[in-house]
């Protein structure tokens, strides 16, 4: 029977931590199905979904994962899933829609717009921010791009009005369309 795990990793970035992953995985006799990586700052964070057939598979992957820990100190999680896990938009009709909100840096904007689409059932399937010092003046400038899943039953320019009506209490630049 085919069991499904999700690991995640975060250390500190450095060349290998890629070869050590995929080698744990091999090592316990189970699939990369799918995977996200990223650079924070100086950490290197990655999420990884895993399958096998191995009936040892959950053992190894705790014991190893330990491993990895004392050896290449790098703090790793993994859990069994209960089921095969199914996308959000394969679950809910969904439609793709990309975000993004650019202005000065100030506390609240991704806990804001997040929250709005919470309130809409809107589903963020990824999103990236980052903060860099506007070239002239050195003023930071956010940067929050999403992919989100809406729902057939969302009204979508109703959500856009309200994401709008976000933006300006934020004082962001917001753009909100279909695709991807």
């Amino acid at each position: 029977m085919k069991r499904w795990y999700a690991l995640s990793a975060i250390g500190r970035d450095r060349p290998g931590i890629v070869a050590d992953l995929a080698e744990l995985i091999y090592d316990c006799d189970c699939n990369l199905e799918d995977s996200s990586m990223t650079i924070l700052g100086s950490e290197f964070a990655v999420l990884l979904l895993l399958s096998s057939t191995s009936a040892d598979a959950e053992h190894l992957l705790a014991s190893t994962c330990k491993r990895l820990e004392w050896e290449k100190r790098l703090t790793v999680f993994f859990r069994p899933l209960d089921a095969e896990p199914v996308p959000y938009a394969a679950r809910v009709r969904a439609r793709s829609h990309t975000l993004q909100a650019v202005g000065v840096d100030r506390a609240g904007i991704v806990a804001k717009i997040a929250r709005c689409l919470a309130d809409h059932d809107v589903n963020i399937a990824e999103m990236t921010t980052q903060s860099r010092p506007e070239p002239e003046s050195g003023t930071p400038i956010y940067t929050l791009r999403m992919q989100v899943e809406v729902p057939s039953h969302v009204d979508v320019a109703a959500l856009g009005r309200r994401l709008q009506a976000v933006a300006e209490t934020l004082q962001v630049d917001l753009t909100f369309a279909a695709g991807s």
